[in-house]
Formats: structure tokens, sequence, C-alpha cells
């Protein structure tokens, strides 16, 4: 990313607040991009070395970019191809290195064909689309794999060949709330009764909330949240993704676009979230803690959330991969999309039939879940 310039990159649209016609996306911000690869997260030595691709107009300025990775394992991306490189790999074949489109360790959708606020936009995504195949091309790697994708993304993706693969995640959406108590309103009454009582058991032991954002994001503070974050992601994944000095870096160049949801009891800290801000979304990523109460994940993670956007008008609360267990707490199933190229004829058609009952699987589920939303009938 030390080959862009800040000004640059933000001439490209979503990637800087002072953009107002693309809404700001913080993770393909210059600031967070380039934070992952200073921290040592997202580099060579982890399996993620930059590949970014720059497309210059005549006059040599920048009109169009890719936030793009070679790797050699596929840990860190939240769209799984385990099964795809074993099977190509028990053939004879050889699916690593490959190419990575996307925002390292970060299962939220965004740009991912970036343009430039003037000229055509859809030719400059499909250009860039080419590009990535051309890179493949030249770099011999298996396959170029787009993830967390805009829609807009993927009908230039699709366009260009590349296959479409779809998923689900769970959001919440602020049909202009004033308060919780009016997201409340609009549940049935055994689920919002079930909420009320969750809420109530998270805070009993004597917990506190605090949200802390742009000066408040002092070192001691992402000391505390770092011991957290190290607890639990060693407890379930066994290795966590980002360091200490990554966290000191977007503190440092994107407080405002920050909010730690912390819980303090008897005088000191003991869980909190990390969600980062965008133009009318907030983003929910890593939590942890050091002593467990009951529903105090949820409490944290997905009602605090929810009390933030309403407070400061956001439209949505992305809240990560997975989980299902987020519909009965408001937030409904969404469709996610990704798009791969695949250069073997073999794997590609394998693959292909593959999505094609994938992407039924995933619609079905997603219909079946959303009439089991806890929203009031009628």
């Amino acid at each position: 990313m030390s080959a862009f310039s800040p000004d640059e990159w933000g001439t490209l649209g979503g990637t800087t607040r002072r953009d107002s016609s693309t809404p700001y996306n913080p993770f393909v911000s210059h600031a967070f991009l380039l934070s992952l690869e200073e921290s040592g997260c997202a580099t060579m030595q982890t399996g993620w070395l930059g590949q970014h691709l720059r497309l210059e107009g005549p006059d040599g300025k920048l009109v169009g970019a890719v936030p793009c990775y070679l790797k050699n394992h596929s840990q860190g991306e939240y769209v799984f191809d385990h099964g795809w490189a074993d099977a190509f790999e028990r053939a004879g074949g050889r699916y690593y290195p490959k190419l990575q489109a996307s925002v390292p360790f970060t299962p939220a959708a965004g740009p991912r064909l970036l343009t430039a606020l003037t000229g055509n936009a859809s030719t400059t995504r499909m250009a860039l689309a080419e590009g990535l195949k051309a890179l493949n091309d030249r770099l011999g790697t298996s396959s170029v794999h787009v993830t967390f994708a805009q829609e807009v993304d993927i009908e230039n993706l699709t366009q260009a060949g590349f296959l479409h693969r779809t998923d689900q995640q769970f959001h919440f959406f602020n049909e202009g709330y004033g308060s919780y108590e009016d997201f409340l309103d609009t549940l049935a009454s055994r689920k919002r009764k079930a909420l009320k009582r969750e809420r109530r058991e998270a805070l009993a032991p004597g917990i506190g909330i605090e949200w802390l954002t742009g000066r408040d994001l002092t070192e001691a503070v992402w000391d505390d949240f770092y011991a957290f974050y190290m607890d639990t992601g060693g407890r379930k994944w066994g290795r966590p993704y980002l360091n200490r000095k990554f966290f000191s870096l977007v503190g440092e160049r994107m407080a405002d676009d920050i909010l730690l949801v912390m819980a303090r009891r008897d005088g000191r800290y003991i869980a909190g979230a990390i969600n980062f801000i965008g133009a009318d979304t907030l983003y929910g990523r890593n939590w942890g803690c050091v002593e467990d109460h009951p529903f105090l994940h949820f409490e944290v993670c997905y009602h605090q959330a929810i009390d933030f956007a309403i407070a400061n008008g956001l439209k949505v609360v992305e809240a990560g991969a997975q989980g299902e267990h987020k519909l009965a707490r408001g937030y409904l199933p969404v469709t996610t999309h990704s798009a791969h190229h695949i250069a073997h004829p073999g794997l590609r058609n394998a693959v292909a039939d593959y999505l094609r009952r994938e992407r039924r699987e995933v619609e079905e589920i997603g219909e079946y879940l959303e009439e089991r939303a806890p929203f009031r009938r009628g």
C-alpha cells in the first residue's frame, strides 16, 4: 500500500469520508490497508503478499485499483475453498499460490473493484476484472478470488467470466427507530420479553457498558482490548490474525472511525468488542473477554451495536460472519457475494457445478430464516 499515496488512493470511491457520492467503507481506506501491512499482519511472512492492482489513465493518474494479495494458504478469508484446494491437489494440480482480492481477516462486504469518482465506472471495473485475470496468467497462479464484493462488482466480474458464489450473514436494519424500545415494539411479544430479560441478566453482575471512540482510544485501552482479543481468539481459532501493533496503528490513524464497546466490572474492563464506523453502517468485528458472564457476548456485540446505530442514525449493523443466533436478536439474513476465476478448465467446471447447487441452497436457507424472523406478523 505504500506504493499508493493516501491522497491518490482517496480519489477512489468509498475510500474516504471526503467523498459524499459513494458511501465510505473504512476497510478499503488507505489507513486500514496500510496498517495491516505495516503492523506485519498482512505480509509475505503471514502468507498475504500485497499484489495490489493499479489502473492508470493516459495521463498516468490513478483511475482504478484492487486490493489484492498473493497467498499460499486459505486462512483469514471466511469464504472457504479448502475443499477445492484439496481436490485439485489430490488430482495432481497445484492450487497454491492463488490471488485473493479482499480485505484480509475482514468478512465485511464492500467495494473491491475501486474506481475513480470521474469517468465511466463500469468500464473501469471491467478493465480491473480483466486485469486480475491477466495478473493471474502472468504470475502463473491457479485462481483469483474476489470475496465479500458488492453486487455492482459481481455484475462486471461475471461478465468477465468469473464464477459467482453466495453465502449468508445477518444484518440489523435501522428502520428510523428513535430508540431501542421502538425497535422492540416491532417484535413479537415473546421475542421482545426474551430480549429484555437477556439484557437485564447480562448486566446483572454489576457490569457497566462504555462506548469509546476518538480520543478515548488510549494505549491503555488498547492493551485491555488486546488481552480480550488474544484470550478469545486463542481459545476459539488457535492463532489470532491481528497483532498489538495493528491496533495502535488504526487507533492513531482511524480513531474517529472506531467504536470500542467495553464492559467494566469492579473498576476494570473485562470484555470488549471493536466496531468500525462507515458512512451509514456499523461493522462489528472482533470480541473478547477475560471473565465469562451469561449473555454478555450478546449484549456487547449485538444489542449495544443496535443502540449505537440508532443513537447515531446509522442504517445498518453488519455483525460479522455466520451466526444464526443473531436472528432472534433482530438481525436478518442477507446474501453475500464473491467471484472466482479458475484457470484450469477441469477444476473450473467442477467448481461451477458445485456453485450452482450451493447458490440454490443459500437461497432456500435464506427464505427459511426470513420466515422465522422475530418481527410481528401483519
